[in-house]
């Protein structure tokens, strides 16, 4: 189990190999390998992406995840005191075992977290476009998942996770997996997904939407039109999906 707040799963065993994703905390792996410079090979449970960890991001689970950080980012302190100096800062998305639910505070084996920063596992976000907009302004992160810095396929696996649907990791594979087709030309609904070669953005209005992009470098909200015309001189929109229940 992934025991640092955010691991990153390079495609060599390098600090200097590319980032191809993140793994959060409490996130199972399986590992096909360890070798003796500190990495491991695995395999993540939730998308499948295989890759290669840093071995002391792995710990053998203190218990069977409860419950999930449902802020944006939340601090570990290793007492139920907000004076005291945090441990660790804890992502969106990051999955723990709570050993003691308090009013003010929950007990994991290794510290406490703001209870009103947690919910349970099975308790799934309504509306994706709600969760994408709480990371408006986070940096742009080549193959990033987190509230730290993420990407636009991590933007969206990101929010629809936390609405309890399964998302592949990649564009592409959202992009083929996820919802049905619709109109690329319009209108779009909020949820809608577009699809570029290698890109991805989410319709937040008919006439916005939400995207991590190199060009803003952050998570941003545009109007739908000038986006539209700004990417269209790297590729055209390719497809649009719609997600239903």
């Amino acid at each position: 189990m992934v025991a640092d707040p955010v691991a990153p799963l390079r495609r060599a065993p390098s600090s200097g190999a590319p980032l191809d994703t993140e793994a959060l905390m409490g996130e199972t792996v399986t590992v096909y390998d360890s070798d003796d410079e500190g990495w491991s090979w695995v395999q993540l449970e939730a998308d499948g992406y295989v890759g290669y960890l840093p071995s002391d991001a792995l710990r053998a689970p203190a218990g069977a995840p409860t419950h999930r950080v449902s802020a944006t980012r939340t601090f570990l302190f290793p007492g139920p005191d907000i004076k005291l100096p945090p441990l660790a800062t804890l992502p969106f998305g990051a999955r723990l075992a709570v050993r003691e639910a308090g009013d003010t505070f929950v007990r994991l084996a290794s510290g406490f977290v703001f209870a009103r920063h947690v919910a349970p596992l099975d308790a799934a976000e309504p509306d994706l476009v709600a969760v994408a907009t709480r990371f408006l302004g986070t940096p742009y992160l080549w193959g990033g998942r987190s509230a730290f810095g993420l990407d636009c396929s991590g933007l969206v696996q990101t929010a629809l996770t936390a609405c309890g649907l399964a998302c592949p990791r990649d564009s592409d594979m959202q992009e083929a997996a996820l919802g049905h087709a619709i109109d690329p030309a319009g209108p779009f609904e909020r949820g809608d997904l577009l699809f570029w070669p290698g890109h991805v953005a989410i319709a937040e209005t008919p006439d916005t939407l939400l995207h991590a992009n190199a060009f803003h470098m952050m998570v941003a909200r545009e109007p739908l039109a000038p986006a539209l015309a700004r990417i269209a001189a790297s590729a055209p929109l390719r497809s649009a999906r719609r997600i239903t229940a």
